[in-house]
């Protein structure tokens, strides 16, 4: 045989190698668990920090609460009804906040109640 002498093709009397199994089955790999990166720092938020940020704010919060019930020291007369009492100025716009979010808040639930009950049927 020459050097540049082509392969024969093979011929349909000629047998041929034997054929290799099929290979094994393997179960496909899970996904990764990590998530793709996308170049984006992963979030590090958590329920904890949300609730440190909320005390945090709340703390500030009172505080000017404070200061504005300190420079309100003035006395005023509250009437209620059939009661009469004598507050502080700051006292007195400090409850009536309390009580207007109290109000908010018995209509806020009742329409969450609402809303979860149109939701289960």
């Amino acid at each position: 045989m020459s050097p540049n002498a082509e392969p024969e093709p093979s011929r349909p009397d000629q047998p041929t190698a034997p054929a290799t199994p099929p290979p094994a089955r393997t179960p496909p790999t899970p996904p990764a668990t990590e998530p793709p990166t996308t170049g984006e720092k992963p979030s590090i938020s958590s329920r904890t920090g949300y609730a440190w940020v909320g005390l945090v704010a709340g703390t500030l919060i009172m505080i000017v609460l404070l200061i504005f019930i300190l420079q309100n020291l003035e006395t005023i007369q509250v009437s209620l009804f059939f009661w009469e009492f004598h507050l502080p100025i700051g006292v007195a716009v400090l409850l009536s906040v309390i009580c207007g979010a109290l109000v908010m808040a018995l209509v806020g639930g009742m329409r969450i109640i609402q809303l979860r009950r149109a939701a289960k049927h």
